[in-house]
């Protein structure tokens, strides 16, 4: 079932702190994926958010999610410039698990970005284009959450080398959940193969991560699993998942 929603409000403080976090890290960094859904369920009821870009992690999380009973919102960002083979594994793993999936739209179609700020803003300036059809979109989604599970793995690329099963997001105040940080793409092929979950096609077209159309290409050889994100712009994250720096 999909549902659209314009969720308003205040970002949350957490109830955890910076330390309490850490320790919890700590303590689940070898813990399974399943042991760390079950823990972000029973310590954040009713506000936990899963987000879902559709790709091989968005499917092994909805099914951990579907089949362990874990109660969290499932949230899609659908930025209008999505592959039509996006919306179609959304699709599928809505029609296998008979989840409710919410679609948050930015507040511009691309057509109104276009007049407003001038055509493919994406090539002239990603960073802004960014926040306003996906940035924008997830504080929404996260304004009553305390906690926001993801689908990062450090193996993506430097930008993620370091993170962690649970962290603060040091922008939003949320609990960041990230059960898979740990498993290599191999690991997520290999679940995805053995409990037959229906998975994004371009990932075996060469697109081993996948954005919106004009800022996705397929990867070559030797490179890291986001090359092919934001190509020769020297950008490599879309500004959803910032980190704390030194």
């Amino acid at each position: 079932m999909l549902r659209c929603a314009a969720v308003e409000g205040l970002v949350r403080t957490p109830r955890l702190d910076a330390a309490e976090i850490a320790a919890i890290a700590d303590e689940l960094e070898h813990a399974p994926a399943e042991e760390v859904l079950a823990w972000a369920s029973h310590a954040f009821p009713g506000r936990l958010v899963l987000t879902c870009s559709w790709q091989r992690q968005s499917s092994v999380l909805v099914h951990l999610v579907a089949t362990h009973g874990i109660d969290a919102r499932i949230v899609e960002i659908d930025t209008g410039l999505l592959f039509p083979e996006t919306h179609a594994t959304r699709d599928a793993l809505v029609a296998r698990y008979g989840v409710e999936v919410e679609t948050l739209l930015p507040r511009r179609t691309v057509e109104h970005q276009a007049a407003v700020h001038g055509e493919r803003l994406w090539e002239r300036d990603p960073d802004r284009c960014c926040a306003m059809r996906k940035v924008a979109p997830l504080e929404r989604a996260l304004a009553d959450a305390e906690a926001w599970i993801t689908g990062i793995r450090r193996e993506q690329g430097a930008s993620r080398r370091d993170a962690r099963k649970v962290e603060l997001d040091p922008v939003r105040g949320v609990v960041k959940v990230q059960p898979l940080v740990d498993w290599s793409r191999r690991d997520v092929e290999a679940y995805i193969e053995h409990h037959a979950i229906p998975f994004h096609p371009l990932h075996a077209q060469g697109y081993p991560s996948i954005g919106c159309v004009p800022c996705t290409r397929a990867v070559r050889p030797g490179e890291d699993e986001r090359a092919g994100r934001w190509a020769g712009s020297g950008k490599t994250e879309c500004g959803l998942h910032a980190r704390a720096t030194a």
